[in-house]
């Protein structure tokens, strides 16, 4: 099948971080982006760099109406969205299970589970019905490989890519594919100081490392969305060279 040309991409969470940089990157190379986010003034400016090849479009992930109407609700023009990037996202804390806010893992669920799902079934309809799309969701390796108070936030990651590979299946015989990519250590965002609340914390997340960066996983996103109809790419992990699995850990002090 021919591609359509050009494509509408709507990003998630683009006031910063990632989704800033997918969605610039994607308007440059020729893409008509809707940039999506709940802070108007950073959409409006992120549209201004791109010299008006952006939409921005204000948008809740936590709003259940407004994601259920989202088709209806954008421009004319700009409704039939050929592909999804699942961007919005964010971790919050790193304290033990059994003492961690609750508020705050309610807060990961409802952004990184409740509203990728939700939008994906609202803009999911009208790719099957073209017979044409792509579905990609940021994930992590923490949804992977399990660390220190990583809990909620890791088992949010782990849902979306298991959630994409059972979307993956659904999708057979259709040309609508379904893409993670999973980023290990990334700086150059806001992720670390709103996780940690803190920015010299922060900081020191990547001190001494040559961390991945917003444009590192833009760049594959491109990549992915530019590959021939026929070819789907299931899963990506990616991390910095500075980082690898560190193995499984060992309490040497509790021998009897």
């Amino acid at each position: 099948m021919t591609r359509k040309q050009p494509q509408t991409v709507l990003v998630t969470g683009a006031t910063a971080g990632f989704g800033h940089a997918i969605a610039l990157l994607l308007a440059q190379q020729g893409y008509r982006v809707i940039a999506t986010g709940r802070r108007q003034e950073r959409l409006e400016e992120l549209a201004a760099q791109a010299k008006g090849k952006i939409l921005p479009f204000k948008l809740d992930m936590t709003d259940a109406p407004a994601l259920a109407a989202l088709p209806q609700s954008l421009p004319a023009g700009w409704q039939e969205v050929d592909v999804l990037v699942n961007n919005a996202g964010l971790a919050l804390g790193l304290e033990k299970a059994w003492e961690t806010n609750l508020q705050d893992w309610q807060r990961m669920i409802a952004t990184n589970v409740t509203g990728m799902v939700e939008i994906t079934r609202a803009l999911l309809p009208g790719m099957v019905a073209r017979n044409w799309g792509h579905v990609v969701a940021l994930g992590s390796t923490a949804g992977t490989y399990p660390y220190p108070g990583s809990n909620v936030y890791g088992a949010s990651k782990a849902f979306v890519d298991q959630f994409m590979r059972n979307l993956r299946s659904d999708l057979l015989g259709k040309q609508v594919r379904a893409t993670t990519i999973a980023p290990g250590l990334c700086g150059g965002s806001e992720f670390s100081q709103v996780r940690l609340g803190n920015a010299t914390k922060a900081e020191d997340v990547y001190k001494g490392t040559h961390p991945l960066l917003p444009e590192d996983i833009a760049q594959t996103v491109a990549w992915v969305l530019s590959l021939p109809a026929h070819v789907n790419i299931n899963h990506v992990e990616m991390m910095p060279t500075c980082q690898a699995s560190a193995g499984l850990a060992v309490d040497r002090t509790m021998a009897e």
